[in-house]
């Protein structure tokens, strides 16, 4: 039996303890990442921790430090990305800023040593050994095929974009001063080693990334040094701050990182409005008109906060009655900007239908599930306000892995529109029966005549969302 990690503690001020480094792999284990499934990937990237205990003692509560002692599994954190793999990545065209930065700490504070435009490896090179600058590569996961695979995964475990940089540090050197995210972070040690300082939050659960002056943030909570094959996890808020040790060789590690703009408040923001537009139809009082100058008045008044709290009640009573929250945004921007599901070779796959084309008589189940949501929202082809709702599927089948977390704004709306399908309200029950069934007939679907059962399973299939069993 493997012995269990010792984790990190963030709550004591006394030194840390050493930290045994853990033999992960048992007698004819295989120690490389398990991806079976999602909940099968994110078990092996934090083993022997089991989930539960990770969720209940660590997810937004505390840092997470598992050191190993495991040389295959070392080696292929290793092959995930090296400082060697750069000089083909520049060949393929990176820029400064967007692929790829340049920077050193520098009295507390990030100088950053771009150039202008392309990459060249040698002067990136010149600048890492001479000015002993760290160089962050930028989403990896676009070039790196194990990086997607394993970020596709936690996508469908999380239910939220998954991204990533790459920071390689010379021995002696510093790229980032004292600073937290508004990420949830995973780290994995890809080569060398990294001395990490961790500190008590500032802002618990940050929603913005901050700096810290290193005067004002005390000792560390906790410190330790990564090598390859050991996983560190800490909270958004965490203030943190990392150096390769003197004399060693480079370190390279790998940030991935989630759960941005993923709160309670995140999705209360996207809710609320839908709640608010569909109840003002039925409801006079949401749809009379405000006071008279109540924009213009420098304090809200005491009868507007009163009738605010009211309509709030009134919408909390009316949402206990409701089965449906609809997502005005966060749904679809996840499945529009996520990655595609992982796949060797051309991907025909997933833009292409194949095997047989869907019959009355046809047995199907769905596909990708993982990969696709399904939500309601008003007619998009009508402009008045008595539109009914539709069911809108969206799905990342035809995403471009490219682009994956780079923020190509000029082509969402087109990816939006592309990739989904729409249907009335009464195909609720029948899409419901695909999604909750391992296969399904068509004949069996419920639906009024044969041919809207045909046309359904014929247009799910056209986008690759069921097959032919």
């Amino acid at each position: 039996m493997p012995k269990k990690a010792k984790p990190a503690e963030n709550g004591k001020e006394e030194g840390p303890a050493p930290c045994k480094r853990v033999k992960v792999e048992a007698a004819g284990r295989p120690s490389a990442l398990n991806f079976d499934s999602p909940s099968g990937l994110f078990e092996s990237l934090i083993s022997p921790i089991k989930t539960e205990t990770f969720f209940k003692e660590f997810w937004e509560q505390k840092p997470l430090l598992i050191q190993r002692d495991d040389p295959a599994l070392a080696t292929y954190y290793q092959s995930l990305f090296r400082l060697s793999d750069l000089k083909s990545l520049c060949s393929r065209g990176m820029y400064y800023g967007r692929d790829i930065n340049v920077c050193r700490c520098v009295n507390g504070k990030k100088k950053v040593l771009n150039k202008d435009g392309k990459v060249h490896f040698l002067q990136l090179r010149k600048d890492f050994d001479q000015k002993r600058a760290t160089i962050q590569f930028h989403q990896p996961q676009r070039f790196k095929d194990e990086l997607w695979r394993i970020q596709e995964k936690l996508e469908c475990y999380f239910g939220s974009l998954v991204g990533s940089n790459v920071y390689i540090t010379p021995a002696g050197s510093q790229g980032l001063p004292p600073h937290y995210d508004d990420v949830e972070v995973l780290i994995l040690q890809l080569e060398g080693e990294k001395r990490w300082r961790l500190y008590r939050p500032t802002v618990p659960l940050a929603r913005e990334y901050g700096v810290e002056a290193e005067d004002s943030i005390g000792s560390p909570a906790r410190e330790f040094t990564l090598k390859p094959g050991d996983f560190l996890y800490f909270p958004r808020g965490t203030i943190h701050q990392a150096d390769t040790p003197p004399g060693l060789a480079h370190s390279t590690h790998l940030t991935i990182s989630t759960y941005q703009n993923n709160s309670w408040g995140d999705f209360l923001l996207d809710t609320i409005s839908g709640l608010v537009f569909d109840t003002a139809k039925e409801d006079l009082e949401l749809r009379a008109g405000l006071p008279r100058q109540l924009l213009l008045q420098v304090e809200t008044t005491a009868v507007a906060r009163r009738r605010v709290s009211g309509f709030l009640r009134m919408l909390a009573d009316k949402l206990e009655g409701t089965k449906e929250l609809l997502s005005a945004d966060m749904k679809k921007d996840f499945i529009m900007n996520r990655l595609p599901p992982y796949c060797v070779g051309d991907g025909a796959e997933l833009s292409t239908p194949g095997g047989q084309l869907p019959r009355l008589d046809s047995t199907v189940r769905l596909q990708f599930k993982d990969h696709i949501v399904l939500t309601l929202g008003p007619d998009q082809d009508r402009s008045d306000e008595t539109r009914e709702k539709m069911i809108y599927i969206y799905h990342s089948l035809k995403n471009r892995r490219e682009t994956h977390m780079m923020g190509n704004e000029e082509t969402e709306f087109i990816l939006f529109q592309s990739h989904g399908l729409r249907f009335p309200l009464s195909h609720m029950d029948a899409l419901k029966q695909i999604w909750n069934s391992t296969a399904i007939s068509v004949k069996d679907l419920k639906l009024t005549t044969d041919e809207e059962k045909e046309s359904l399973a014929l247009s799910l299939w056209t986008e690759c969302l069921i097959q032919v069993v």
